[in-house]
């Protein structure tokens, strides 16, 4: 059995970074050789120096959407909600799956109201964190969101629950690629991605295939079991379209951006590694042990300990290495988690 407390590690609480980058393609970049164990300090904008023709990057093109809201209860006091899942149903009334903060209070048919006379019912509670609501709006609901919804920051990004919407965070807490509506987090490994950087490795030959996965809560949930292998991710949805497996079937080497590319690769590979198109869904838990049959390199953030997402770095990279890597970050003060700096690892 693999022991959950063998992946923490210290990190000082104000490396986590609060406020993205100046410029997204200016943050910090460790590059980390799996066969050799040599470690570099580089910047983002060094990375064309590690492709070369032939290579793809997977990108995961799903859009977060504004899915944090704050109302008041009926008692005047304020209350957080965070659109996990819609309903089957049709207007007028809107049917989520929701978090709810604080849930303290809260009963069955107790209304939430908004501005413009919009509001919220309390159906049913769904379990200790999830609850069911419906809402009345009075105009399309992305309209609401459009115009009320919040970006879907992690718990570790402090921002006042009362303080206007951030445009920073709206625009930040997204890919420049972003193209199907549907997390409720963002991939952040593609945060650091610009146009400009996309021009500079299509000129190097190098491909760009999206897949989507659409990142649920269960990204930031921690892992509740002693045995990792005990462990169950939340159900995700993923598609992988026809021209994208021809690429990455076609590629010298696949350059996975981030986690949520890589369980949808993983998900779906064949022994030999092959990918075919596909929709779907995925529970895919890769940890120590786990065989990746499909990528080749991986390009992603700084995680939390012992979350899912380090122990699948761990699982591709080796724990011992990866503890270095992360002990040497914290050490040369990179920044931590969705905001932070980046890894690639070869």
């Amino acid at each position: 059995m693999t022991r959950l407390e063998e992946f923490i590690y210290d990190l000082p609480e104000e490396l986590i970074a609060q406020e993205p980058a100046e410029v997204r393609d200016r943050s910090r970049m460790m590059v980390v050789h799996r066969k050799t164990g040599e470690i570099e300090i580089r910047t983002f904008r060094d990375l064309p120096e590690y492709v070369s023709e032939g290579d793809v990057f997977v990108v995961n093109d799903s859009r977060v959407f504004p899915a944090r809201l704050i109302g008041r209860k009926e008692t005047g006091g304020l209350i957080e909600i965070l659109l996990l899942t819609r309903q089957p149903g049709d207007p007028p009334g809107e049917i989520w799956e929701v978090l709810l903060r604080p849930a303290k209070r809260v009963e069955i048919g107790m209304t939430v109201t908004f501005a413009d006379g919009c509001r919220a019912r309390i159906v049913r509670r769904l379990s200790d964190k999830q609850w069911l609501l419906e809402f009345q709006t009075e105009t399309p609901f992305d309209d609401f969101l459009a115009r009320y919804g919040r970006a879907p920051l992690p718990p570790y990004i402090k921002r006042k629950r009362d303080q206007a919407r951030s445009p920073l965070d709206l625009e930040r807490y997204q890919t420049v690629y972003a193209r199907v509506k549907g997390s409720v987090a963002a991939p952040t490994a593609g945060l650091h991605f610009t146009d400009e950087m996309f021009d500079l490795l299509k000129n190097r030959a190098v491909g760009i295939a999206p897949v989507t996965l659409h990142v649920g809560y269960g990204t930031f949930l921690p892992i509740e079991v002693e045995n990792v292998e005990e462990h169950v991710m939340q159900e995700e949805h993923f598609t992988i379209d026809g021209e994208t497996a021809r690429m990455i079937n076609g590629a010298k080497r696949v350059i996975a951006v981030g986690t949520t590319s890589t369980r949808v690769l993983e998900s779906v590979a064949d022994d030999a590694g092959n990918i075919r198109p596909l929709s779907g869904s995925t529970r895919l838990f890769l940890y120590p042990g786990s065989r990746f049959k499909r990528v080749d390199a991986l390009l992603t953030n700084f995680h939390l300990p012992k979350s899912s997402l380090f122990l699948l770095v761990c699982a591709f990279a080796g724990k011992e290495r990866m503890q270095e890597a992360y002990r040497l970050a914290v050490a040369n003060r990179f920044r931590f988690y969705s905001y932070g700096d980046c890894m690639l690892i070869l």
